[in-house]
């Protein structure tokens, strides 16, 4: 990727977090939580709203409300994972989540954890198990071709995986994807996303 398209996809990503945590947030707020200049950020929003990813809608007293359809959750968790994996501070930011989750399994007795996506992420959280002495019962990816991960069982089919508590979503593929696919086979009420992923509650925000 040249840097004009890294550039690019770094500018989306935090316009794209920007209206996920506040769709309130004026042109001028998000030119400067972007630092670029506002008629660069009006491009921006134009041509989110062109690809189907914010929602713009009129407020009072001339103002606009910004909101993340579903395509630009989608794009928003793609972009997230593409930038982590491809950044230093990754495997600190994945490390932590990991752990964070693992510290909730055990709280709330969950005892054994079926991993979702092969991946870095799944690499990491694997490697944190044997610390944190969580039981992985192995790797759910439609989409691998791999037989075991750090001899863990990879599963191609979901009719065909080990008995389990709880999800971990640890794809970084296509994050968004895949947690509805999840969603539409078990409920979210028994999937985990850790934050490095920067998914949040699609069921609460999507309009």
């Amino acid at each position: 990727m040249n840097g004009a398209n890294e550039r690019e996809e770094k500018l989306t990503l935090e316009l794209l977090n920007a209206i996920d945590q506040r769709s309130d947030l004026s042109q001028r707020n998000l030119a400067q939580h972007m630092g670029i200049a506002l008629g660069l950020t009006n491009s921006y929003l134009k041509r989110c709203a062109r690809k189907g990813l914010v929602k713009i809608s009129e407020a009072p007293a001339n103002r606009y409300l910004y909101y993340l359809t579903p395509k630009g959750f989608a794009e928003k968790a793609r972009l997230t994972g593409h930038y982590l994996a491809n950044s230093l501070t990754f495997y600190r930011q994945a490390g932590e989540s990991c752990s964070a989750i693992f510290e909730l399994c055990k709280k709330n007795n969950m005892e054994r954890i079926l991993l979702c996506g092969v991946s870095e992420l799944s690499e990491i959280a694997l490697i944190r198990a044997m610390d944190a002495k969580i039981s992985i019962t192995g790797v759910y990816d439609p989409e691998s071709s791999f037989d075991q991960l750090l001899s863990k069982p990879v599963w191609a089919d979901f009719a065909s995986v080990d008995d389990f508590d709880v999800c971990f979503l640890t794809d970084l593929n296509s994050p968004y994807e895949f947690y509805k696919s999840l969603i539409s086979e078990i409920g979210k009420d028994r999937i985990l996303i850790p934050d490095v992923l920067g998914i949040t509650d699609v069921s609460e925000k999507i309009r």
